[in-house]
């Protein structure tokens, strides 16, 4: 297994990571973390997503946070959030200063709502491509994907809330795990 050489590494690697992604990188925090840097294994990865996920705020910051102290405690935790923050946020501020002159360009809007039909993918390819990593899950394949489209319905069909939804699957497939991971 890898792990970053410094804290520049993982400020450089996080800060990468963050710049690939638009409305959302979790899809290229599984390729980087996994298949390109090596520091988790897919199993690392998809266990340190689900606790990142039930955490309060963005869950690949919260995810960077859990990497960085992995390798370097709380230095490390500061370091990754800040790769993740700093260079994104100024691109931001940019952006927004720019805002009022690009809001009057319909190219511009129409390239907007095309980034949320690629971000929307890029969720479904990770989700895809981390199925496997479910063999070894505590709930095992059938349970799983039936809890993925009771989330789907509850949210995107009922338009429940997603805590609600978060806390009745969430709390009722942790609790499912617990009881199989006792036996």
């Amino acid at each position: 297994m890898n792990r970053p050489q410094s804290l520049a590494h993982l400020f450089l690697a996080f800060t990468r990571l963050a710049l690939q992604g638009f409305g959302g990188v979790l899809a290229v925090a599984q390729r980087e973390l996994v298949e390109r840097l090596g520091w988790m294994s897919k199993d690392e990865f998809v266990e340190t997503l689900s606790i990142a996920q039930v955490l309060p705020g963005p869950n690949v910051v919260n995810l960077s946070m859990m990497v960085g102290d992995r390798f370097f405690g709380l230095r490390g935790a500061v370091v990754a959030l800040a790769g993740m923050l700093v260079v994104p946020a100024l691109i931001v501020l940019v952006l927004a200063a720019a805002f009022d002159q690009l809001a009057a360009h319909p190219t511009a809007l129409a390239a907007l709502r095309g980034m949320g039909a690629v971000s929307a993918g890029l969720i479904l390819a990770t989700g895809i491509k981390l199925l496997p990593a479910l063999k070894t899950s505590p709930l095992g394949r059938p349970l799983a994907a039936g809890l993925a489209v009771a989330a789907f319905v509850l949210i995107g069909l009922l338009r429940w809330p997603l805590i609600t939804v978060l806390a009745l699957l969430g709390g009722g497939g942790l609790v499912i795990a617990w009881w199989k991971l006792r036996k």
